[in-house]
């Protein structure tokens, strides 16, 4: 550090407010949030299995078989990859103010990622099984620690990271064929009303959740029904063990790997000016034209292929997962570009407005999908879970769509933050925010 450096005085860091927030990123975010919710409708809707398995419920007929095999070409991973990204460029965003500034920024920023792993927990326990949060802030709290590097080197590593993911998921697979063919052995036994051991116990109880997110039979379909439209309280328990699992071993095993290594892809793109719109429109239109023209050939593939197997879970974790997992980096470039061009080009400026309000308050657009699609599907709403067949799902997509894109910019007009986010830069900074514009 230079002499003029070290003299420069520490100023307090805060929460990045509107005319210091970059438009095109927060678009892009909006654009995101909004595009995740077209893939979890499936989870909130149905069972979870069906989110990989059309055929699960309702999928032969055409028009919902071909609603998943749009849904999974240009939406299916892809606005995930987009927001995962995006945190990693956010985390660039506010380390390089807090250097502007000469302020510390390695306990506040792992503050916020500590209340946001909180926020995500009570959102998986107590509203819905797949929330992102808490491995998003476990993720990023690995990542802070790459903030220095120079993108080449940020690209580097990301693209030594991203396959691991899908090697866990080959080896996972054979762990399950080894216990698929264990069982056949412990269900004789079982039918035989023989006692299981403690080892045989074990394995049963891992084999039925496993088969539950790959191949559930009608019972286990069923019960989940059943489950959803009951009380409260029974969906709380019913879903705590799934929790306990994503927030656990797919951190490990796969989060780490496929998001941190999309958030190291952010912090290099941030750097390099993609994500923020600083790059020329020829550039975009490269991106656009590589990403589409290398991803959706992939992701065409993805879905036959996968139909071709009948959806067989086994097959996904083996092999069929490949190909969306790679196609949708690809796409996702392609949307980033598209996005981009649209703002640079000032088309549907208006419109584009709107998803730059929606971005801002992200978190707290994300919270209110749990909020009001469990209160549609499940028992102590409306109590459609699983009679909603899949392209009527996306009507009510549609529909959240519309109302967050007219209720963000309304709330944003009288008010500095989403609530959510006022928490959460409140916890962050351990001070109550200023929420109101006028103050």
């Amino acid at each position: 550090m230079n002499e003029l450096a070290a003299e420069k005085p520490i100023e307090p860091v805060g929460p990045v407010l509107g005319t210091e927030r970059i438009a095109a990123v927060d678009t892009l975010r909006g654009i995101a949030v909004l595009g995740i919710l077209v893939m979890n409708i499936y989870g909130f809707a149905m069972p979870f299995a069906a989110y990989n398995n059309p055929l699960l419920m309702g999928g032969t007929e055409p028009w919902n078989l071909g609603t998943w095999f749009f849904t999974h070409i240009f939406f299916d991973q892809k606005f995930m990859t987009i927001f995962s990204m995006l945190f990693g460029g956010g985390l660039i965003i506010m380390w390089e103010r807090a250097q502007a500034k000469n302020a510390p920024f390695g306990r506040i920023y792992y503050r916020r990622q500590f209340w946001l792993l909180v926020i995500g927990a009570l959102h998986g326990y107590l509203l819905w099984f797949g929330d992102i949060l808490a491995g998003y802030a476990l993720c990023g709290m690995f990542v802070f620690l790459f903030r220095k590097m120079q993108p080449k080197t940020l690209i580097i590593i990301a693209c030594l990271m991203l396959p691991v993911a899908l090697l866990m998921s080959y080896g996972s697979a054979g762990y399950m064929a080894k216990m698929q063919t264990q069982m056949v052995e412990i269900d004789a036994l079982v039918a035989a009303g023989e006692e299981l051991s403690e080892e045989q116990a074990t394995t049963k109880e891992q084999w039925d959740g496993m088969a539950a997110f790959m191949a559930p039979d009608e019972e286990t379909v069923r019960k989940d029904v059943d489950v959803h439209l009951g009380d409260y309280p029974g969906i709380v328990e019913h879903r705590a063990p799934m929790v306990v699992m994503m927030q656990t071993q797919s951190v490990l095993f796969f989060l780490i790997w496929r998001v941190g290594g999309l958030m190291l892809l952010g912090m290099a793109f941030m750097k390099l000016g993609i994500l923020s719109g600083k790059r020329d429109t020829s550039f975009y239109k490269k991106m656009l034209s590589i990403g589409y023209g290398l991803g959706l050939p992939i992701m065409l593939w993805s879905a036959f292929d996968l139909h071709a197997h009948g959806f067989d879970g086994m097959y996904l974790f083996r092999l069929g997962m490949t190909w969306n997992y790679v196609g949708s980096i690809l796409v996702s470039f392609g949307h980033i570009a598209a996005v981009m061009l649209i703002v640079k080009t000032g088309t549907w400026a208006k419109l584009m407005a709107r998803f730059t309000a929606v971005g801002r308050m992200a978190l707290t657009n994300y919270l209110l999908h749990s909020i009001v699609m469990t209160t549609i599907f499940y028992g102590y709403g409306l109590g459609l879970y699983g009679s909603i067949p899949r392209m009527a799902q996306m009507l009510f997509v549609v529909g959240m769509l519309a109302f967050q894109l007219w209720l963000s910019p309304m709330w944003l007009a009288h008010y500095r933050f989403g609530p959510v986010e006022w928490l959460l830069r409140s916890l962050t900074y351990w001070r109550r925010q200023t929420m109101t514009r006028s103050a």
